[in-house]
């Protein structure tokens, strides 16, 4: 019995995914974690990559930034270009999006993510919250 090919990193969520049998004819084309992520990114998303990098890239290199800082940020530019009024609230929302988005820009080490000052997030370690 072959040994499974190495897991994956989903291009949409960022987090790692293993091999599965109905993907045997195709895993050197297998992109997506899920139908959910197979959907793909869109400008929200791209947001708020461009968002936490330019957060961070405004900071000391050692200093950080916290999720929810950037989703409100980007909510709110985003609702300010489609002419909406800010919803105080409206950032909770996408908090999800913005860790997605982080899991992204960290699988391929365009930032780092810590929790308690020490890394934990790299392609086979992503924290459960």
């Amino acid at each position: 019995m072959s040994a499974t090919p190495p897991d994956k990193i989903c291009a949409s969520c960022g987090r790692p995914f293993s091999w599965r049998r109905k993907w045997a004819d195709d895993w050197h084309a297998v992109k997506y974690c899920s139908k959910a992520c197979r959907r793909g990114l869109g400008n929200l998303d791209r947001a708020l990559e461009d968002g936490i990098v330019s957060a961070l890239a405004n900071r000391a290199p050692s200093a950080t930034c916290c999720p929810s800082e950037v989703a409100r940020l980007v909510v709110d530019q985003e609702a300010a270009k489609a002419g909406r009024p800010a919803d105080p609230e409206g950032w909770r929302a996408e908090m999800e999006r913005t860790r997605r988005a982080a899991r992204r820009l960290a699988a391929d080490d365009r930032v780092i993510w810590t929790r308690f000052r020490q890394r934990c997030c790299t392609a086979g370690a992503w924290p459960s919250f």
